[in-house]
C-alpha cells in the first residue's frame, strides 16, 4: 500500500523486511510490529535511532491499516518507493557485453503473480526483469514486496513502452525465448542454449491468453513445459495451463 502524502511504500512480511534490514536498511523510514515481533527488531530499531528514523510497537489492526492488508505477519517498514528503471539500449547492450540473461512479462496481469516470479527470479541468479510501463497490475506492491519474499532486494526492475519494439530491437543480441501451449520444443531446450554466445531473454504471458501473437512473431523459439502422459501422445494435460509463477520456477531452473 502507498503513502502518496510521504511518498512511501508499504513492505510488510518477515521475510521482506529481514532482507530489507540485511541488504539495505538505509532504505526503512518508519518500523512498525507488535509485541510479540518487538524482540526480533532490536537490530534494526538501533539501527534506526542512530539514522533518526522512527521504530514502534503497534496493535496488529494499524500494521493492517499501513498495509492494506491482514498478511502483515507482524511487522510493516515504510520505505521510499522503489525505482523502475526505464530499460534503453544502453543497459541492454550491457546484457548482451556481460551474458546477463533477463525476463519480460508480457501482461500477466497480476501482482501477486509478478512478486512470486520476483522470488523465483533472485533464487535462480536471475537479475533483469521487465514490464511493460502502462501495465498497472504488473508493478511493485505492497503485495508483490511481501510474496516476493526479499527477492525485490535481489532484482533490477525495468519498464519498457513497447514490448513488441524491445524485441525487435533485440534480435540477433540476445535469443528470445516464448512460452506457447502449441510450442514444438520443450523447457529442457533451454540446457541446450543457456550458455550458449547469446544471452538469454525469456517471455512469460498471461496464463489465460498466454504472450501476445506480435510478441510470439518476435521470439526466435517457442518453448512448453511438458505434461504428464504428453511424451505418450496425450494430447493435451489435465488442466489448461499451470500458474504463470510456478511455469517461471521450471524455466528458470532449466536455464541453469
Amino acid at each position: 500500500m502507498k503513502n502518496k502524502q510521504r511518498n512511501e511504500l508499504a513492505v510488510c512480511g518477515f521475510a521482506a523486511v529481514k532482507k530489507l534490514e540485511k541488504n539495505h536498511p538505509e532504505k526503512i523510514r518508519r518500523l512498525y510490529f507488535t509485541e510479540e515481533k518487538a524482540p526480533l527488531f532490536g537490530g534494526l530499531c538501533k539501527k534506526l535511532a542512530k539514522n533518526h528514523g522512527i521504530y514502534n510497537k503497534v496493535p496488529a489492526s494499524d500494521l493492517e491499516k499501513l498495509s492494506g492488508t491482514v498478511h502483515h505477519q507482524g511487522v510493516v517498514a515504510m520505505i521510499e518507493p522503489p525505482q523502475i528503471i526505464p530499460l534503453d539500449s544502453e543497459i541492454t547492450d550491457s546484457w548482451v557485453a556481460n551474458h546477463e540473461n533477463a525476463v519480460l512479462l508480457d501482461r500477466i496481469g497480476n501482482a501477486n503473480n509478478f512478486g512470486a516470479i520476483v522470488r523465483s527470479a533472485a533464487f535462480f541468479g536471475i537479475k533483469n526483469i521487465i514490464i511493460p510501463l502502462d501495465e498497472e497490475q504488473t508493478t511493485i506492491t505492497t503485495s508483490s514486496y511481501r510474496v516476493a519474499e526479499g527477492g525485490m532486494e535481489f532484482v533490477n526492475i525495468y519498464s519498457v513502452r513497447s514490448t513488441a519494439r524491445l524485441l525487435e530491437a533485440l534480435k540477433g543480441k540476445m535469443i528470445r525465448i516464448g512460452t506457447d501451449l502449441h510450442a514444438e520444443k520443450k523447457s529442457s531446450y533451454l540446457k541446450e542454449i543457456a550458455h550458449k554466445e547469446k544471452p538469454l531473454l525469456i517471455v512469460l504471458g498471461n496464463e489465460e491468453k498466454g504472450i501476445s501473437d506480435i510478441v510470439k512473431q518476435n521470439c526466435d523459439e517457442l518453448i512448453i513445459i511438458p505434461w504428464a502422459g504428453m511424451e505418450a501422445g496425450q494430447k493435451e494435460s489435465l488442466i489448461d495451463s499451470l500458474n504463470v509463477a510456478q511455469a517461471s520456477s521450471i524455466i528458470f531452473y532449466e536455464m541453469l
